[in-house]
């Protein structure tokens, strides 16, 4: 049976390639996957899968850090026009785009495996030598960009549907392939979560591509990956004169400048990893103005809940000081929220047992992970009800770090999961 699902990954290969490229193509961001997931829900229902889309699994209030209302209008426009299914387009308009594609085999566990979706807030290099431009699909939404292999990671969960309908008949149980969007924005995770599609799930697992070294194809497990907030800081003040009255206004910029270099001052706890990130910093309106306002977008991350807790203290005490510093008022606001992933060692050893035993992988120890996932609502939430779960990795060679411009990752992703993916829900099937 195990070669038999060998062949049949190899051949849907060429069909997933082509997917993740038209997905690379249309790269869309947290919420506006709208036309992703019309496509996606129309490969699933084609293949007779019963098929969950927006609201049926996206929980509206759970949502966050959603762009505005003519942001979300604007891209459904632009789904249509760039070929998503009429049929289904439809449930995603307003930001909905979530995805369930259902199998159902009969009496037996409830598998669930997580696919995420969603592009980066990121300009595509236009260096010739970049793969996606020699051959073509190359994002053409500007300054969106599949920057961290999503576009591969949704290809190979429509290659494994595909794949599992040709076996169905020897599976026992119920799949379901989650789409997720928003996993960059943090909240795509939780909003399917509270849906309640997973209420009823035996084991979840799901995966992601990785580059980091050594002689291995899967790592089956995480010890934890950290929790994570995205957060907002506005600082407000007062304009006036730079050269004849700077003594009326009050400097929004120098409260938030120094207010970055505090933040990155924080002391490391003692007790594990903890990380802070201000990515984004505008501030003022012209040369020979005492600046009145600035932002600073941050990103607070710890290895344990506490320790991002611990963190995010700090930065609230380093903001609203910076602020006093120059008689400012500071706003903070919190985007997004991802507790830490914590993977069920048990589980996550087994899958990498039958990843070796079935398909010869070389297997990698577990390790923690200084990224963030927000799979870990949906682990959170099985675990909570007595499934198992973990969040693997598959080793594929990058032709630059993820979230970059450059970014690209070798096609035999595609390959290597799918039929790793393939193979474990056979034995947790049997």
């Amino acid at each position: 049976m195990y070669e038999e699902i060998v062949k049949l990954v190899d051949d849907v290969t060429p069909e997933m390639i082509a997917i993740r490229r038209d997905f690379h193509k249309h790269a869309e961001v947290g919420w506006t996957e709208m036309r992703t997931a019309s496509l996606i829900a129309r490969k699933l229902s084609d293949l007779g899968y019963e098929v969950l889309i927006g609201k049926e699994v996206c929980d509206a209030e759970s949502r966050a850090n959603l762009p505005s209302e003519e942001e979300l209008e604007e891209a459904y426009n632009r789904a249509i026009a760039q070929g998503a299914d009429p049929e289904f387009v439809k449930a995603t308009k307003g930001g909905f785009t979530s995805v369930v594609g259902i199998l159902h085999c009969g009496e037996g566990p409830t598998v669930a495996v997580r696919f995420d979706i969603d592009a980066l807030y990121i300009t595509e290099t236009e260096n010739e030598n970049h793969f996606p431009n020699k051959e073509g699909f190359a994002s053409i939404n500007k300054g969106q960009m599949h920057a961290c292999g999503h576009d591969c990671h949704a290809a190979s969960g429509l290659g494994l549907a595909k794949v599992l309908m040709q076996i169905k008949d020897r599976l026992k149980g119920t799949v379901k392939l989650v789409f997720q969007p928003a996993e960059e924005g943090g909240q795509g995770g939780k909003a399917i979560t509270e849906s309640g599609i997973l209420d009823d799930v035996n084991f979840l697992f799901g995966a992601h591509n990785t580059d980091m070294g050594g002689n291995f194809e899967v790592l089956p497990g995480l010890l934890g990956s950290m929790a994570a907030r995205k957060c907002d800081a506005v600082f407000k003040g007062k304009s006036a004169h730079a050269g004849i009255a700077p003594h009326l206004g009050n400097n929004a910029l120098l409260a938030a400048a120094t207010a970055v270099q505090s933040l990155h001052a924080i002391p490391r706890h003692g007790r594990g990893a903890t990380r802070i990130n201000v990515g984004k910093f505008v501030a003022g309106t012209t040369r020979n103005v005492i600046a009145d306002h600035a932002y600073m977008g941050l990103d607070i991350r710890g290895e344990t809940s506490e320790l991002n807790e611990y963190m995010n203290k700090k930065v609230k005490t380093v903001l609203e000081a910076s602020a006093m510093m120059y008689g400012c008022t500071v706003e903070y606001i919190q985007k997004g929220y991802l507790p830490s992933v914590i993977s069920d060692f048990p589980f996550a050893e087994r899958l990498g047992e039958i990843c070796n035993k079935y398909l010869g992988y070389r297997v990698h120890k577990m390790v923690m992970n200084s990224g963030s996932e927000d799979i870990s609502y949906m682990m959170d939430r099985v675990k909570s009800l007595g499934g198992q779960t973990t969040f693997m990795g598959f080793h594929s060679k990058f032709a630059s770090n993820n979230h970059s411009p450059e970014f690209d990752l070798n096609e035999d992703y595609l390959q290597r999961s799918v039929k790793a993916f393939a193979v474990i829900l056979c034995e947790l099937m049997k």
